[in-house]
C-alpha cells in the first residue's frame, strides 16, 4: 500500500515524525514531551496532538541514560481516605501527564515511620522530584535527608520558608463568602466551624472577623463557635446560635459537612432556607454540597489547580529553576438554592 502524502509514517514512530507533524524542532518537540523548556500552550498542544496521531512511545529507558532523570515524580500523602490528596493528585498528573512523567503515590497515613521507609523506596528508584500533600493546612516540618531531590508542598506547606509550598488561599475564600452573604442583605452572620487546633479553622475564622469588622459589622454571637467538622456538629451549633441570637440571618460555616448539619436544624426547626437564613459552606465538596436541602452555596479550595501548580513548580525546580516561598491558589465561590 503506498502511504498518501502528509498522513503519518508507517512503523513505530520516532521523535522526528512527531516534530514534523507538529511542525517544530525536535528538540522543541523533545521539551515539549518532557515538561521542560519555556514554550507556548498551543506549541505543546500540537506536540502532544502529534504524539496522539502517531502513537508515539518515547524509549524511557534511553530517555533515562540519556538524561540521567528516572521520568518519575513521587506523591506522598498523609490523606489515606483520599478526600484531599486525590483532587491534589489528579491536577498533579495532569501537568506531569505531559511530559509523560509517571506518578508514584506513597501513603504515610501520618506516620513518621512509614514516611521515612516510602521515603527511602523513592530514593532507590531515583526519582526526579517529590510532591508532599495531607488532609490539612497546618504547616509540616520539611522532609529530612533528601536535599538533592526537589520537592514541593502542596495544601500542606513546610514550616520553612526556603522551601517551595502551594496552597489555597485561604483569605480570599474566607472574604468571598462574607462579601456574598452581605450582598444578598445579610448584616447578622454566624460563623461556626471546626477545631480551634485546626489551621483552616483558625484562618478562616480570622478572616471572616477582619472583614465583617471592615464593614463595621460583627458576629451575630458575638464569638466564633469552633467544634468539630461534622454533621452533627453543625447540627448542634445552629440550635445553640439561634438560642443566643435568633435573629441570625446567615451561617457561615467552615466546611460543607457542618453546613449540611446546619440546614438540616433549620429546616427541621422550621426556619426557611434561604428566605429566613441564608448559608454558605466551604471545600464545595459534591457529596455534601449536593445533597444539602437545600443544595449548598460553597467555597472551591480548587485542589486540583492546588496540584497542577505545585507539579509546574516541582518541574521548574528540577530544571534548576526552584521558585520557593509560599504560593496562594484562589478559591471561587460557588452560588448555589442555600442563598
Amino acid at each position: 500500500m503506498t502511504a498518501v502524502p502528509g498522513s503519518p509514517p508507517t512503523g513505530r514512530a520516532k521523535l522526528a515524525d512527531v516534530a514534523k507533524l507538529a511542525g517544530v524542532s525536535v528538540g522543541t518537540a523533545s521539551k515539549a514531551l518532557n515538561g521542560s523548556g519555556r514554550m507556548r500552550p498551543e506549541t505543546r498542544q500540537r506536540v502532544l496532538a502529534a504524539v496522539e496521531e502517531l502513537d508515539f512511545r518515547p524509549n524511557q529507558h534511553a530517555q533515562s541514560l540519556h538524561t540521567g532523570r528516572s521520568w518519575t515524580v513521587g506523591l506522598m500523602t498523609t490523606d489515606g481516605i483520599g478526600r484531599f490528596s486525590t483532587p491534589v493528585l489528579l491536577g498533579a498528573e495532569d501537568a506531569l501527564g505531559a511530559g509523560k512523567i509517571s506518578v508514584l503515590l506513597c501513603d504515610t497515613r501520618g506516620d513518621s515511620i512509614r514516611e521515612q521507609h516510602h521515603l527511602r523506596n523513592l530514593m532507590d528508584r531515583r526519582v526526579d522530584g517529590i510532591i508532599v500533600t495531607g488532609r490539612r493546612t497546618d504547616p509540616r516540618p520539611p522532609l529530612k535527608g533528601i536535599e538533592p531531590i526537589p520537592t514541593v508542598y502542596a495544601l500542606s506547606p513546610s514550616t520553612d520558608p526556603q522551601d517551595i509550598s502551594v496552597v489555597s488561599d485561604d483569605r480570599s475564600g474566607a472574604h468571598l463568602a462574607v462579601e456574598h452573604l452581605l450582598a444578598t442583605g445579610r448584616t447578622r452572620i454566624a460563623h461556626v466551624t471546626g477545631p480551634a487546633h485546626h489551621a483552616a479553622a483558625r484562618d478562616r475564622a480570622h478572616h471572616t472577623v477582619e472583614l465583617l469588622t471592615r464593614s463595621s459589622l460583627e458576629l451575630a454571637t458575638g464569638r466564633v463557635h469552633f467544634g468539630e467538622w461534622s454533621e452533627a456538629w453543625g447540627r448542634r451549633a445552629a440550635e445553640a446560635v439561634l438560642r443566643t441570637a435568633p435573629d441570625t440571618d446567615a451561617f457561615f460555616c467552615g466546611n460543607d459537612q457542618i453546613a449540611r448539619g446546619v440546614a438540616d436544624a433549620l429546616r427541621e426547626n422550621g426556619h426557611d432556607v434561604p428566605g429566613r437564613v441564608a448559608i454558605v459552606g466551604y471545600d464545595n465538596w459534591d457529596i455534601m454540597a449536593l445533597a444539602c436541602r437545600p443544595p449548598l452555596t460553597t467555597i472551591d479550595t480548587d485542589l486540583a489547580e492546588i496540584g497542577r501548580q505545585a507539579a509546574l513548580r516541582l518541574l521548574d525546580a528540577i530544571e534548576s529553576e526552584p521558585q520557593p516561598g509560599l504560593h496562594t491558589v484562589p478559591c471561587r465561590l460557588v452560588v448555589r438554592e442555600s442563598t
